[in-house]
């Protein structure tokens, strides 16, 4: 059913008229999309960037009329083709904004394309604070609601467990909200989504008073680190890991609040002329001498191998630099396997590198861990949950070998219960996330209530939930490099 009677009336040329302001001029670069990483692009219909809901309305009206797939997409981190559309492109960047900060009652509402550096910068000005948040800011609230993104934390959930309502946009025009107690499949299915069940308007946001975290890091050896990974996870509120496999070394990295003064960190000749510049140069050179990335590894664990004690507002504490651009793929486990997961990958690992021949994994592999949550497609869905992530950077932009090291990685991780990051590449079907999702089912039947012609579903959704396997719906058909395939 068309619920848009109020735009039924306009003719068509009206709607272009309309759209024409919001819309990206095709010589222009970003009427062309590319992600972050450089990893995957598209040429969308058109690239639509709206101020108001209204405009959002006009866009679906067209959309709908002209039989096309509308995509929600905002900075572009995701590094997989999660965004990419050959339909129309909705950038949510410029629907921006707080709505309501309710400071006694701990909740904001905001417009889904606020990136959560503004957030942080607006909820400071109120004294208050995310719960939790993920290793960048540099994404928009919508992107990290619809993918169950997540920071770390034993006792904490992913960040889409924070989301108290949401105002949706749906298919047919209508303007909805939903929660855990109005509408609430819709709310359970949208806030791990991928963007398929509606445009995402409005997010009620759960936070905190504002807090400082003081973060301890320190190196342990592997064997150590795993023999004591339960006490280790659970001694702090927040804790990471960064595993350097060229040194069998651990970086471990406990965080809890805080309410001592703010000691920052790091310094320019550290953090941005080593660490940055000469460790990007080196892993460049390393493209045609595979055996200096051993070498850049050691490099890279000694350049953080000190005692450190880190004190300053959570979200600086919770962020990281990502450094380079990259290809990198995470998988969740329960976190009950997570011990032999570790010890399985560590195998593997060492006979790549004592291999002359054998795969040059980057650094660091990230662990991170997560509460369990009721969300359908939540990776944490039912399980306390470790998050194991690796990278291959792209050293100036150029080209490096991935696909045979990441399969192998998958591997283990799917043997061990692994679900992929949405977010992130992996391949995937309908078939094999049945059985790892068991509301799977649940959440293709609200995409046919609440849009049954597929007006959000891209070739990302079309491929992953509805098993579309002709070649315009290839999980390799945006990528911006399409090396050989032993890459």
């Amino acid at each position: 059913m068309h619920l848009t009677s109020h735009l039924d009336a306009l003719p068509t040329e009206t709607l272009y008229e309309a759209l024409r302001p919001i819309t990206v001029p095709p010589s222009s670069k970003y009427a062309r999309f590319i992600n972050w990483a450089g990893t995957f692009t598209c040429s969308p219909l058109a690239v639509f960037e709206p101020e108001s809901e209204y405009q959002c309305e006009l866009i679906l009206e067209l959309a709908r009329r002209e039989g096309k797939v509308v995509r929600a997409v905002g900075v572009g981190h995701s590094p997989s083709d999660l965004a990419c559309t050959t339909g129309f492109m909705l950038r949510t960047t410029k629907l921006d904004r707080l709505l309501e900060v309710n400071v006694d009652k701990q909740y904001v509402v905001a417009q889904a394309g606020i990136t959560l550096e503004a957030l942080h910068a607006h909820l400071a000005k109120h004294d208050l604070a995310m719960i939790n948040v993920g290793s960048i800011s540099d994404q928009t609230l919508g992107g990290i609601v619809t993918t169950a993104t997540h920071g770390t934390g034993i006792n904490y959930g992913v960040i889409s467990t924070n989301v108290m309502a949401l105002t949706l946009l749906l298919a047919d025009g209508s303007r909805v909200s939903c929660s855990r107690t109005e509408r609430s499949d819709l709310f359970i299915a949208s806030i791990c989504g991928l963007g398929s069940t509606g445009l995402i308007l409005n997010v009620t946001l759960q936070v905190e008073p504002a807090f400082r975290l003081r973060e301890v890091r320190e190196v342990l050896t592997f064997r150590d680190s795993v023999r004591q990974l339960h006490p280790l996870v659970h001694a702090s509120q927040h804790v990471r890991l960064r595993w350097y496999p060229a040194t069998d070394q651990i970086n471990i990295c406990s965080a809890d609040r805080s309410v001592e003064p703010c000691k920052p960190v790091g310094n320019w000749f550290w953090d941005s002329l080593l660490a940055y510049h000469v460790t990007q140069f080196l892993l460049f050179i390393s493209r045609y001498v595979p055996s200096l990335v051993m070498v850049i590894g050691r490099f890279a664990a000694w350049l953080t191998s000190g005692y450190v004690v880190a004190i300053d507002t959570s979200h600086r504490i919770f962020n990281l630099d990502c450094g380079f651009p990259q290809h990198t793929t995470e998988w969740a486990i329960p976190y009950e396997n997570t011990q032999a997961c570790l010890e399985d990958l560590r195998t593997w690992l060492r006979q790549e590198m004592d291999d002359p021949r054998g795969l040059r994994p980057h650094f660091p592999i990230e662990i991170r861990f997560s509460d369990s949550d009721d969300i359908w497609l939540s990776p944490s869905s039912g399980q306390t949950t470790c998050w194991i992530g690796i990278v291959q950077y792209k050293p100036y932009g150029f080209d490096v070998p991935y696909r045979k090291l990441f399969a192998r990685f998958e591997d283990i991780l799917a043997k061990h219960g692994g679900r992929p990051h949405w977010a992130k590449a992996h391949g995937l079907r309908p078939d094999g996330l049945r059985r790892l999702y068991p509301h799977f089912d649940d959440f293709v039947r609200v995409l046919q209530e609440v849009d049954p012609k597929g007006t959000f579903r891209n070739e990302y959704v079309q491929r992953h939930i509805f098993g579309r396997e002709e070649k315009e719906f290839d999980g390799r058909v945006f990528k911006r490099y399409k090396p050989s395939q032993g890459r």
